[in-house]
């Protein structure tokens, strides 16, 4: 069970709602990452994050798959599920 409230998708509205479908569309899964998730109650704090993981992860010296596998990296060093 998540320790953080998250509006689920089927919940979501209005700007969260946009903000959700834009962060499905840019997944490979095709899901809302939980991670962003735990910001659904702040949309102003997703928004920014999502605007901060687009600059992250567009390629420059490294590549999206490599900017993933570190960032999975270090979760798995931190034990973090997200």
């Amino acid at each position: 069970m998540a320790r953080i409230k998250m509006v689920d998708e089927a919940g979501a509205e209005g700007p969260l709602a946009e903000l959700y479908a834009a962060s499905k569309a840019r997944s490979v899964a095709g899901v809302v990452p939980d991670i962003l998730r735990t910001m659904s109650l702040r949309p102003d704090f997703l928004a920014a994050i999502n605007a901060a993981s687009g600059l992250h992860f567009t390629d420059g010296a490294l590549n999206r798959a490599q900017h993933e596998m570190i960032a999975s990296y270090v979760s798995a060093l931190n034990k973090c599920r997200y």
